[in-house]
């Protein structure tokens, strides 16, 4: 797929979730077969440009090509201004969130809440495409509620103003992430644009992701939760897509390696307290469904060091190898649950 100049390496993309696509986690998904990876939002008010969370997200030092940042707001001026800056700041990609489903976003007008008022969406749009010279997308779900489905119509003004690819969740706002995922909705808004369309909502195995592009016809997939503990899933989907076989299942001794790469990566990113805190997260998803990992889980959200973390991990994983060389996981999109440390909704995907 490709997106203004840049041809990606499949039509894998790892979507927005604020809390977890940092630095770290996008350079692990693009490693682990994903062709694309946006960042978690990035704010519009510039008076939060100087704030250690927003320099973090964008901190691009050593990230593959593109590099995809996403953007929130509702004035079209603050948005065309944060554009600009990320852009200087290494974005090579800008995207438009108009699909999280969040209430704080919301509630300011912005997200999924933007559909309501098409008219500010299209001069929201003109003033980020006019403000900068790289690919401009969008992100946006099917509507505001299922009386109010305008989809097509906002995907065929981003069109005709300039947004070079369209990435859609296919749930409502009011429906946030329950019931299921409107696949009709998306394929009606392929057949109505010629730009790429990336459709995402429930995709969770190498099967459905192939579903997903058969019935929609969308050029691409997205993938959130489902890489939640699972960056490996990207390959599994790009070798059945490629041979309608699937991959083994990682071997206990690769989950190991793997988590424990990228949590040297967050304690390096973010520093030690708050690395350490971060990576709570990620071990819970890691481990979700292995055998005994709801105390490992339970006791490791009370561990206070990196020491501590790290000699943890490595005792249960060898405990584990003792057992089995290799896990099988379910196909069931990780949850969120007590025993992840700071993890909502919002924290899940935009």
């Amino acid at each position: 797929m490709q997106i203004g100049p840049y041809k990606l390496r499949n039509n894998l993309v790892v979507a927005p979730m604020a809390g977890v696509t940092d630095r770290p986690f996008r350079m692990l998904c693009k490693k682990l077969g994903a062709g694309l990876a946006v960042s978690e939002m990035v704010t519009s008010n510039s008076l939060l440009y100087g704030s250690a969370k927003t320099l973090r997200r964008a901190n691009h030092e050593g990230e593959v090509d593109p590099i995809s940042v996403q953007i929130a707001g509702a004035d079209p001026k603050m948005m065309a201004e944060a554009a600009k800056y990320n852009v200087d700041h290494g974005a090579q990609i800008i995207d438009i969130n108009m699909g999280c489903p969040a209430k704080k976003i919301c509630n300011v007008m912005a997200g999924s809440a933007l559909l309501k008022d098409e008219p500010l969406v299209s001069q929201i749009l003109k003033a980020v495409v006019a403000a900068v010279d790289v690919p401009v997308t969008l992100k946006i779900r099917t509507g505001w509620d299922k009386d109010n489905r305008n989809a097509v119509s906002v995907a065929k003004m981003a069109e005709d103003i300039g947004v070079q690819a369209l990435a859609m969740h296919g749930r409502t706002r009011a429906c946030a992430y329950t019931g299921d995922a409107e696949y009709d909705t998306i394929a009606a808004v392929k057949q109505a644009i010629r730009i790429p369309l990336i459709a995402n909502g429930d995709i969770t195995t190498p099967e459905k992701a192939k579903f997903v592009l058969d019935y929609t016809g969308a050029d691409a997939v997205m993938i959130g939760r489902a890489a939640q503990g699972r960056p490996w899933i990207f390959r599994e989907i790009e070798h059945y897509l490629a041979t309608g076989e699937h991959m083994p299942a990682p071997e206990v001794a690769e989950i190991q390696s793997v988590m424990l790469g990228h949590l040297h990566d967050l304690y390096e990113f973010y520093g030690d307290l708050t690395g350490m805190r971060v990576a709570r997260k990620h071990i819970s998803w890691y481990t979700k469904g292995l055998k005994d990992s709801a105390n490992f889980r339970h006791a490791m959200n009370q561990l206070q060091s990196i020491d501590e973390q790290l000699a943890a991990i490595n005792d249960f994983f060898n405990h584990l190898q003792t057992q089995d060389s290799r896990i099988q996981y379910a196909s069931d999109i990780p949850e969120t649950n007590s025993d992840v440390a700071e993890t909502s909704n919002e924290a899940i995907a935009a």
